[in-house]
């Protein structure tokens, strides 16, 4: 069994967020970056199965700056197999459309029998990106799971809603996200943070995957562009002369208030 598990980097949720003035995104090096939660227990759950059945492969896969390695680290020392990290300077900023091909050419890339990820990230809260990666994919999708049981060749689980509790399942090779229903990820230990870095670490660009980043004809970027907020002009001063009611509400019709 081949587990692919997609994880991200993140702002602590703790800590203060700023927007970059200059691209409008999340300014990320004035927070201290962690592997989101919900990574951490997806990570948990592909281990959870590694543990009880042998020659299980865990692999993580992660898009994210250079500087996110540390980061990937962690999923490595936590006890996953090994990593694919996808460095590419053109992919900042990039849409849930640009991201979903990345991640699903980086899967088909590694091969997989199941893709294991979080419902939503705690600095996007998009929550369709592993739907968009099952369909580029052409697999089966279970998604919002908060409980999960793999077999040889299927997967199944618990999704819940405010109408019940849907009982689905799907014939493997599949993706499935989970909720934070999911147990916590475990805690990583020195043996594990060594043996994490003798662990096979690849990193990879769009060009590599085989992902046309540049498209004229759509955008590709969450940010197409930033100005500054124009100043402020004055507003309309009305004096009282006796008659301040009827330029008030002159002033308003004109302005189509009223």
């Amino acid at each position: 069994m081949k587990i692919v598990v997609l994880i991200k980097e993140v702002p602590d949720t703790w800590g203060e967020r700023r927007l970059d003035l200059e691209t409008g995104l999340t300014d990320r090096a004035g927070a201290a970056a962690v592997l989101d939660e919900i990574g951490e227990r997806a990570v948990e759950a592909a281990l959870a199965y590694a543990d009880a059945h042998a020659g299980t492969e865990v692999v993580v896969v992660a898009m994210a700056p250079a500087s996110a390695t540390a980061t990937v680290r962690k999923a490595l020392a936590m006890g996953a197999t090994s990593a694919v990290h996808v460095v590419d300077d053109s992919l900042r900023g990039a849409d849930l459309v640009l991201t979903a091909e990345v991640l699903a050419a980086a899967i088909r890339r590694t091969g997989f029998d199941l893709v294991i990820a979080g419902n939503l990230s705690t600095d996007g809260g998009g929550g369709v990106l592993p739907a968009m990666v099952a369909e580029l994919l052409a697999v089966p999708q279970l998604t919002a799971l908060s409980r999960l049981e793999v077999s040889d060749d299927a997967v199944s689980g618990d999704r819940v809603s405010d109408a019940g509790t849907m009982r689905v399942s799907a014939a493997l090779p599949a993706v499935v996200s989970i909720t934070e229903a999911m147990p916590e990820g475990r805690f990583t230990t020195f043996k594990g943070i060594m043996a994490a870095k003798k662990k096979p670490y690849e990193t990879v660009d769009a060009a590599e995957l085989g992902v046309e980043v540049e498209d004229p004809a759509v955008a590709r970027y969450i940010m197409l562009s930033v100005d500054e907020r124009p100043p402020r002009a004055g507003g309309t001063k009305i004096v009282d002369e006796g008659d301040a009611g009827e330029k008030l509400a002159a002033f308003l019709v004109a302005e189509g208030v009223a």
